[in-house]
């Protein structure tokens, strides 16, 4: 089993605490930023629970036939890039018979075949069926659904049925990272386990020893606003040097050294249209909070607003070149003539 961050470790504890003394309750939600490791969590909890071996701190064996079980599940496929620059992950099976894994599922319908943006009611439904039936180990059942906010209007009713008929011995678990997208009253049915951004020397600590130089890591950092998993993710997969990229496009686009569109046509040219405005937009949002003139705070915040919903028309038919240019046409009047990409000279 991988070492958790010490972050997770903390919130593992507190589970696995509840669990020993018979309080964890039927519904949980796991809940907090993107990329802290919920899902993680929720699955060494659920080894910990379909383990007929613990060992005598209660940890999982993984020698017992339950923790073979949890380790055959299938692969999952790989995850697919979503319009808005998210990471679709979807589910291998459990091998597991008395655990069950939500998540994404494909489209066959759609041509060419892609994983779904929303949890649909036949899903919820196939919970409740399994939740019903006896374990076949004689111990929990355990359901894992993430991400849980992705689920529709007509699967989150079906999920709260189930949660309002809670069986011993059966968990419903919760994972999401925009917990405000459920309906209140489904939050309200579910213990919550909030993952919080650790202290800046702890994450940095971590970032190091996951292999990152330190200067670069304390970069990475602080471009993520103190998200260690965010700036491990950065620092992996080229994301910070995407994100320099986009704040000297910026800064030529306010000199008037490059044109909106050619900037935007850099843009839409790969993969990457989502993430570079989630940059974008984040890289506004720094500047103006740096600014003590409201006005040009007014105008970047706007833009801010405006950059995030173009990022979210690339999940439509819009053209994206048109809808990329157009943003980019006010980022020299939104930035004012001292702008520089979100950073100054």
């Amino acid at each position: 089993m991988s070492a958790f961050a010490p972050w997770q470790q903390r919130i593992y504890e507190q589970a696995a605490a509840a669990v020993e003394a018979g309080r964890l309750g039927h519904g949980l939600l796991f809940c907090g930023p993107e990329h802290l490791g919920k899902r993680e969590v929720a699955e060494r909890l659920a080894q910990r629970l379909l383990c007929t071996g613990r060992e005598s701190g209660g940890e999982p064996c993984g020698q017992c036939r339950g923790c073979r079980l949890f380790a055959s599940r299938t692969q999952a496929d790989p995850p697919e890039l979503r319009p808005d620059g998210s990471l679709a992950h979807p589910f291998g099976r459990s091998g597991h018979p008395d655990l069950r894994f939500v998540g994404f599922e494909w489209n066959e319908k759609a041509r060419p075949p892609r994983l779904r943006t929303e949890l649909v009611i036949e899903q919820v439904r196939g919970v409740s069926e399994e939740m019903a039936l006896t374990p076949q180990f004689g111990g929990a059942k355990i359901a894992i659904i993430d991400p849980a906010d992705a689920i529709n209007h007509a699967a989150a009713n079906a999920l709260l049925k189930t949660l309002e008929e809670p069986v011993p011995g059966r968990y419903l678990w919760l994972v999401s990272s925009q917990p405000a997208r459920l309906s209140a009253t489904i939050r309200s049915r579910c213990q919550r386990l909030e993952f919080r951004l650790p202290p800046r020397d702890e994450a940095l600590t971590w970032l190091v020893g996951q292999g990152h130089p330190a200067n670069a890591a304390a970069e990475a950092l602080d471009a993520a606003r103190g998200h260690p998993g965010l700036a491990h993710q950065w620092l992996q997969g080229g994301g910070l040097t995407l994100r320099r990229t986009v704040g000297d496009d910026l800064a030529r686009l306010a000199r008037g050294d490059a044109t909106a569109i050619d900037i935007a046509q850099s843009w839409i040219g790969d993969d990457h249209a989502a993430l570079r405005l989630n940059h974008a937009a984040d890289l506004a949002l720094a500047e103006a909070s740096r600014l003590t003139d409201p006005a040009r705070t007014r105008s970047l915040a706007a833009w801010f607003d405006k950059a995030n919903r173009v990022r979210d028309l690339l999940r439509t038919t819009v053209r994206a070149d048109l809808a990329v240019a157009e943003l980019l046409m006010g980022w020299r009047a939104a930035s004012g003539p001292a702008a520089n990409g979100g950073r100054r000279e």
